[in-house]
């Protein structure tokens, strides 16, 4: 019986984790399209995302210049920036998502808007500051290449 119970759990932790997955459209704070980031589970069953596409063609080759460590000076196009995200329940938490403008690091929160799954939440927070945006699903990412 705990067998069944612990599969069923790790079952719809995958079956959460795969809601995220698949290709987002990024907006700032005035809600200018940015870029497509592509979210998808890794070997280790973590939650991670990467830019996959920058929108202005003008600015493709940008580097990650103000990032550290291994991502300093890096292509943004391409550059993982939420990591170790862990499904729990409707949402996956405590990952770390990287800002490429600033290169600050931010803890992290995903979730799917309950009414419209075609929307997600991304929060990056610091202590009790805070700031979410809300992506969109992308369904044709063609468009976009």
């Amino acid at each position: 019986m705990l067998k069944y119970v612990f599969g069923t759990i790790f079952l719809c932790q995958i079956s959460i984790a795969q809601q995220f997955q698949g290709y987002w459209k990024t907006v700032d704070e005035n809600d200018i399209a940015k870029s497509i980031v592509k979210i998808y589970k890794t070997e280790n069953s973590f939650v991670e995302g990467k830019v996959y596409r920058i929108l202005k063609a003008s600015e493709r080759d940008r580097l990650c210049t103000k990032c550290k460590g291994d991502k300093k000076n890096k292509p943004i196009e391409g550059l993982v920036i939420i990591e170790d995200l862990k499904p729990n329940g409707y949402e996956c938490v405590d990952g770390k998502i990287t800002d490429p403008e600033n290169g600050k690091i931010y803890t992290c929160k995903l979730w799917i808007e309950q009414s419209n799954e075609d929307v997600l939440h991304v929060r990056g927070y610091w202590a009790f500051f805070y700031r979410t945006q809300h992506w969109q699903r992308v369904k044709d990412i063609n468009k976009y290449l």
